[in-house]
C-alpha cells in the first residue's frame, strides 16, 4: 500500500512541477502576497476533482479515444501558444510588478475567475491530472486505488503551499524588475516547449 501511495505522490509531484500558466499565477500571488491561502487551496480543490475522476474511470475512457485525445491537444497547442505571446508580451513591456505594498490589490473575482481559466480552460490540465496521472490510477486494482488517488493528492497539496508561500523567499530577487522580465520569457519559452509536446499526441 505504501508503495502504490508514494507511487502517486512521485507521479503527481513531478508532472505539476513544470511551471504552466497555473503555477505561474499562484507563484506571483505569493511573490505579491495576495490570496495565496485561497489559491492554495482552489488549486489542490481543484487538482483533487480533476485526478480522482482520472483515477475512476474518466482517465481510462480519454485514453482509449483517439478523436478526444486530438480535441485536447489541439486546444491545448492553441492555448499555450495564445499564453506564451502573453508572457512574452509582458517581458517586454516596460512594466514591472512591485512587492512594497504599492501594487494595487487584485479583486478576490478576478483571482478566482483567473485560477478557473488557467485550470478547466487549460487542456494541458486535463492531460495531466485525469489522462496521465488518472490514466496511470485507473489501471490500479480497484481495492488499492485509494491509496494512490491519497498520494496523487499529497502530492499537488505539497507542491502548491511549497509554491504559494515559499515563493515569499524570493521577494528579495524580484523586487528587481529585470527578474520578472525573465520569468515572463522563462514561462513563455516553457509554454512553447509543452505546446510543442502536445502534436505527438496528434494521431489520424
Amino acid at each position: 500500500m505504501l508503495d502504490i501511495y508514494l507511487k502517486g505522490f512521485i507521479v503527481t509531484f513531478s508532472l505539476i512541477v513544470a511551471i504552466g500558466a497555473q503555477n505561474a499565477y499562484v507563484l506571483k500571488l505569493g511573490l505579491l502576497k495576495q490570496y495565496v491561502l485561497l489559491a492554495v487551496f482552489l488549486c489542490i480543490l481543484f487538482d483533487t476533482i480533476l485526478i480522482t475522476a482520472g483515477v475512476y474511470g474518466l482517465g481510462f475512457f480519454v485514453q482509449g479515444n483517439q478523436l478526444l485525445i486530438n480535441i485536447i491537444a489541439i486546444i491545448g497547442i492553441v492555448f499555450l501558444t495564445f499564453y506564451s505571446f502573453l508572457s512574452f508580451k509582458s517581458a517586454f513591456k516596460n512594466e514591472s510588478l512591485e512587492i512594497d505594498g504599492k501594487t494595487k490589490t487584485n479583486p478576490l473575482k478576478q483571482v478566482i475567475g483567473m485560477l478557473l481559466v488557467f485550470t478547466f480552460l487549460n487542456p494541458h490540465t486535463y492531460l495531466d491530472t485525469v489522462l496521465l496521472i488518472g490514466g496511470i490510477g485507473a489501471n490500479i486494482q480497484n481495492d488499492l486505488k485509494i491509496y494512490f488517488l491519497l498520494g496523487a493528492i499529497s502530492g499537488s497539496a505539497s507542491w502548491f503551499i511549497l509554491l504559494g508561500f515559499g515563493a515569499r523567499l524570493l521577494i528579495p530577487l524580484f523586487k528587481k524588475p529585470i527578474t520578472w522580465k525573465i520569468l515572463d520569457i522563462l514561462i513563455g519559452i516553457i509554454m512553447l516547449i509543452i505546446a510543442y509536446t502536445l502534436i505527438d499526441l496528434i494521431k489520424y
